[in-house]
């Protein structure tokens, strides 16, 4: 693992595996780094489950509540992203967050707040 150093702290500077990523930083860097992926799963889900439930609204005004609730959602998913980015490689974050979403969005707003299911196939991408 290649670290560049930034005062008291390293940025990783090549992809590497995540337990070898956290090793490098101290538990309170570990804490934080937990603390942004699980906003950012959480705010992923509240983000998709606000559009959703804003393309069901029967009223303009609902339908406006809905998308702004899902933007500034967005927008913290978007910061906790940011602030990933800054202990961790884009290499690693991004398709931890992305696979988190899809998984969480598909499971909690999918499947527990609107009832939708989804086939093995589906999850398999064999339609």
């Amino acid at each position: 693992m290649v670290l560049r150093d930034f005062g008291m702290r390293g940025v990783l500077m090549f992809p590497t595996s995540f337990p070898a990523c956290l090793q490098a930083f101290s538990k309170h860097s570990t804490a934080v780094i937990i603390t942004l992926f699980s906003g950012n799963l959480f705010f992923n889900i509240l983000a998709n489950s606000s559009f959703k439930y804003s393309s069901a609204s029967p009223t303009w005004r609902s339908f406006l509540v809905w998308q702004i609730i899902g933007n500034l959602a967005g927008l913290i998913t978007v910061l906790t992203l940011t602030g990933l980015l800054h202990y961790l490689p884009l290499s690693l974050v991004f398709p931890v967050t992305t696979g988190l979403a899809i998984i969480g969005v598909q499971v909690v707003s999918s499947r527990i707040l609107f009832g939708e299911t989804i086939t093995t196939n589906q999850w398999l991408e064999l339609y």
